[in-house]
């Protein structure tokens, strides 16, 4: 029978449920069982898909197209699993489902409600994780924080679901903060006491606890936190900062979180394996060598806007035994100052995916400086096709060329709407998403980095490379590296003059993994570190 692990917090929001769930996931799949995991967001929209990055960073997409929350790219970095819609469940979601099918008369003509009805349907989508491979462990992360009104139906369906599957099926971790007061030189524990109490009286009692803090915990400590908290003094667990989210499994390791689970849940694993996972955080923390990689986009103050791209920047990293410092470049601060001011000294150059007008013009400065200075320069969707405006402007010699979401009166549209979006309405759920198929040309740098001409590659767009304009940027040394099979869509572009000058409309960064990174970012951070080595001293 699949056991269930649910992680909730407690005290504030951002402790990293996210992190700690992917790490116990980590730690579970390393001792040979089958893992998947799941997460449910209180909030209203369907998905994250129409939400500003101000409002919840990246959208990480999966295979089956479905937008999701960022942390289901956490899980599907530290697992071996690959996710599917139903592994991120909403509210809105939820809601959805349950009114359209009292609108069936589903519910033959009874009283729809939260309990049982919106839990019901929660339940329902804990069972369709968990049985759609046979799982050994369903881990469920419940979004929020304790006493947010929006996660309640949430937390009484989970207090349901240990009684219907058994208490030996289901295990209640809760992270929660310990505070350290300087003034007074102590850890506090009293916050964690309360989210507790809070959680028990809802029916909810943890059986583990994780405590997140920058200072140890003594013995004391985790014996006052048992004692307040109800659970024994070996469920409490430390949290403790560290530099790199890659370690948080090895210091899990460290304090034999995966013995307890496995014990409580009477779980027949292998012995634990994490030697190739500790020599990836070995090489995270004593690189050879240092590059640094100018990001240009419009959310540079938010990161969490470009999770994926960072992330990919470490595991390319470890691969070259190279450290990526990223210099986070605004756009629009660029066509105020210009190009050259904020990007000096920089050894390669990344233009993201987005969408809107707003910084599009300093983007396309940063990729005219990429060419011209011949600096490793990779375009990631938005980021391709300001590269394809750059050159027409610049190499073609079409001064108003633009994309038709940017100037729909432009003469040269180089980059329009795709043909099936142009009748499509709604905003969200519409774009062209998920995994699709390309065909590589051979002898080309991108050919070079997958060593195959038929890859899969993740998409999240609407605009496309205007086919009208093939011939010309051709003629001008432009490679269409990357196609559609059916030749219809282009998927990749790169330079012919330069030493790497790669645009593709797909999104890379989602497939990128710690111990698998993607061959598009290894091959960029080889030629940025090459570059460096090469050129940054005549500067």
């Amino acid at each position: 029978m699949t056991k269930y692990i649910f992680v909730t917090g407690g005290v504030v929001s951002s402790l990293g449920k996210g992190i700690a769930s992917a790490s116990i996931g980590r730690l579970l799949e390393s001792r040979g069982l089958k893992v998947t995991i799941a997460k449910f967001d209180p909030y209203l929209n369907v998905d994250p898909g129409t939400m500003s990055p101000y409002q919840h960073g990246e959208v990480f997409v999966l295979e089956d197209g479905a937008e999701t929350d960022l942390d289901l790219g956490h899980y599907e970095r530290f697992l071996s699993v690959k996710l599917t819609r139903n592994n991120n469940v909403t509210s809105g979601k939820i809601y959805n489902t349950v009114i359209s099918k009292e609108r069936r008369g589903d519910y033959l003509g009874k009283t729809v409600q939260v309990v049982p009805h919106i839990t019901n349907e929660i339940k329902e989508f804990i069972y369709k994780v968990a049985n759609q491979n046979e799982f050994d462990v369903c881990i469920v992360e419940v979004g929020g924080t304790i006493g947010d009104i929006e996660s309640l139906p949430f937390l009484e369906a989970i207090r349901q679901f240990r009684f219907d599957v058994g208490k030996d099926n289901t295990l209640n971790v809760h992270l929660t903060l310990v505070p350290y007061i300087a003034a007074a030189g102590e850890l506090k524990t009293k916050p964690t006491q309360k989210t507790v109490a809070e959680l028990r009286a809802i029916g909810i009692q943890p059986d583990i606890i994780l405590c997140r803090t920058e200072k140890s915990l003594n013995e004391d400590i985790r014996s006052k936190i048992s004692l307040f908290c109800n659970v024994e003094p070996e469920a409490v667990f430390e949290a403790k900062d560290v530099s790199s989210i890659y370690e948080v499994p090895l210091m899990f390791e460290a304090e034999k979180l995966d013995e307890f689970i496995v014990k409580k849940l009477k779980l027949k694993s292998k012995k634990l394996d994490l030697a190739k996972w500790g020599h990836f955080v070995q090489n995270v923390y004593h690189p050879k060598k240092e590059v640094e990689i100018a990001l240009a986009g419009k959310y540079v103050d938010l990161h969490d806007a470009y999770k994926s791209i960072g992330e990919s920047f470490v595991h390319a990293g470890v691969a070259n035994q190279t450290k990526v410092r990223l210099r986070w470049v605004d756009s629009e601060l660029v066509e105020k100052i210009g190009a050259k001011a904020m990007l000096k000294g920089i050894s390669g150059i990344l233009v993201p995916g987005g969408f809107g007008d707003r910084g599009i013009e300093g983007k396309i400065q940063v990729i005219n400086y990429a060419r011209t200075h011949k600096i490793p320069f990779f375009g990631i969707c938005l980021g391709m096709q300001c590269a394809v405006i750059e050159f027409s402007r610049n190499v073609l010699g079409l001064k108003q060329a633009n994309s038709g979401e940017f100037n729909q009166n432009t003469p040269d549209e180089v980059i329009s709407m795709m043909s099936d979006q142009l009748k499509i309405q709604g905003m969200g759920g519409t774009m062209r998403l998920g995994t699709y198929p390309c065909k590589v040309e051979k002898g080309t740098k991108t050919y070079h980095a997958y060593k195959q001409t038929l890859i899969n590659e993740r998409h999240r767009h609407r605009y496309e490379f205007n086919n009208n304009y093939r011939d010309r940027v051709k003629a001008k040394g432009m490679k269409l590296s990357g196609l559609s099979p059916d030749g219809n869509l282009v998927e990749m572009i790169e330079l012919a003059n330069h030493p790497w000058f790669v645009g593709v409309q797909f999104h890379p960064e989602l497939k990128s993994r710690p111990l698998n990174p993607h061959p598009l970012f290894r091959e960029f951070v080889k030629a940025a570190a090459h570059y460096g080595h090469k050129n940054l001293k005549k500067q």
